[in-house]
């Protein structure tokens, strides 16, 4: 055969076919997740009001009916300090004596989790619900969102074996936050960091489709039947200046700088409680603390913080300057010692109450600050250091004054911020007691 001619292809010659792509997302594929979506968002929406409802009820009892009956103040220091403490040994007891202890150590869990055994989820619901009627500074959403993801990955995977596993879980946990915050935004921006790096066809939107089907079925069904409202009814801005700049500037690193400080606190509180060596002694102790911290930054400082903080924002001439910044100082210390000892919850709604208490002193010590703009970098800025979530962060801030013209003073205020947090260590532990980063 000539050099020239060509030569007959073979199987070492010929090329490797290319490996076919995964077909993107179409109207087709996408319908189907509508009904699963609308059924675990509304499904979120209802574990996360029952349990709010039962914890209202017990709180009416315990600050309420019994103290009056006792004939003792409701709020005061003796009361906080007896209160708090019996629900640390409450909570210690449940968490000592039920099926799965109530979960894992909640200074290892975050927002959004790998899905527990279903049977963990009643002890987990019980200390929740001890906590939020007791006064501990702790939210709903982390354990809330935990049991609605181990519910939803649970069933679902009974009643579709064959749909995908990690189909549930974020539908599960864009339902519960689209419930809490009473949209479905704030579920998005969170799943927009969580998942949309996540490898997989179709764009941002084909991946969050059936997320915010359910997240806006979990929002609309909290503001139909609870109305929650994040709007401070603060005054209106006025505008933008220089001085105003200036002010983002410093309020919000410096709100940050504070939250760092819950943030590298916590794996000393937790080492400190982890050598008590039995949940019962940790959470007691936890919530004897916790009963002093009340005692020292008042009534306001108890409980997760979002009807606390209306209170501040309607009323801020009550308090000094001082009292503002004793009232954040004493929240993110509750945020800390609450985490490390056992008490199950969240930590955006007293990282919120935090920040906004440090606005309004800032507002206080420099009046000529307009207090939207104090209120609304002071969260963002405590709540960057706490959650580490920058879109939840800036979305949570913003609410709060419902004013468009702070929007571009807080996208800048972000960046310093930012910069201040990011690289250092989260507020959330590893197994072994050490900080993520």
């Amino acid at each position: 055969m000539s050099p020239d001619a060509p030569s007959s292809p073979t199987a070492s010659s010929s090329p490797e076919p290319a490996p076919s792509a995964a077909p993107a997302p179409s109207a087709r594929t996408l319908l189907p997740l509508v009904i699963p979506s609308l059924v675990v968002g509304v499904a979120a929406a209802l574990l996360l009001l029952g349990v709010s409802a039962l914890a209202r009820m017990l709180q009416d009892v315990l600050w309420g009916t019994l103290p009056h009956a006792l004939g003792i103040g409701a709020y005061s220091s003796l009361w906080m300090i007896v209160m708090l403490t019996a629900t640390g040994l409450a909570a210690g007891l449940v968490v000592r004596q039920v099926y799965g202890h109530a979960g894992p150590d909640p200074a290892t869990t975050g927002l959004v989790d790998r899905p527990m055994s279903p049977g963990v989820l009643p002890g987990l619901l019980v200390v929740t619900t001890l906590a939020l009627a007791g006064g501990v500074s702790l939210g709903p959403e982390n354990p809330i969102t935990a049991a609605n993801i181990a519910l939803t990955y649970w069933l679902g995977r009974k009643a579709a074996p064959a749909a995908p596993e990690a189909l549930w879980i974020p539908l599960a946990a864009a339902g519960t936050i689209g419930a809490l915050f009473g949209t479905p935004v704030a579920a998005a921006l969170i799943l927009t960091e969580t998942f949309a790096g996540r490898p997989g066809p179709g764009s941002l939107w084909d991946k969050l489709f059936g997320p915010l089907v359910a997240a806006g079925a979990g929002g609309l069904t909290r503001v139909l039947i609870d109305h929650p409202a994040f709007d401070l009814d603060l005054p209106a801005y006025p505008g933008t200046t220089w001085s105003d700049l200036l002010a983002a500037l410093v309020i919000a690193p410096v709100a940050a700088a504070l939250g760092m400080a819950a943030v590298y606190a916590l794996p000393f509180a937790h080492t400190a409680f982890t050598r008590l060596r039995h949940p019962v002694l940790a959470l007691t102790a936890g919530g004897l603390v916790l009963g002093l911290l009340g005692a020292l930054g008042g009534r306001q400082t108890l409980f997760k913080g979002l009807d606390e903080v209306k209170t501040l924002a309607a009323h801020p001439g009550d308090w000094s300057a001082g009292s503002f910044a004793l009232m954040s100082v004493v929240k993110l210390a509750a945020l800390t010692i609450a985490t490390a000892c056992g008490f199950r919850g969240g930590r955006i709604f007293p990282a919120l109450f935090a920040g906004v208490s440090l606005g309004l002193c800032a507002h206080a010590l420099v009046p000529a600050v307009p207090a939207t703009l104090a209120v609304v970098c002071g969260a963002l800025g405590v709540l960057l250091a706490v959650t580490r979530q920058g879109w939840l962060s800036l979305f949570t801030a913003a609410v709060l004054a419902a004013d468009p013209n702070v929007l571009p003073l807080l996208c800048v205020a972000t960046l310093p911020a930012w910069l201040l947090v990011t690289g250092r260590p989260l507020m959330q532990l590893r197994p072994n007691g050490t900080a993520l980063r």
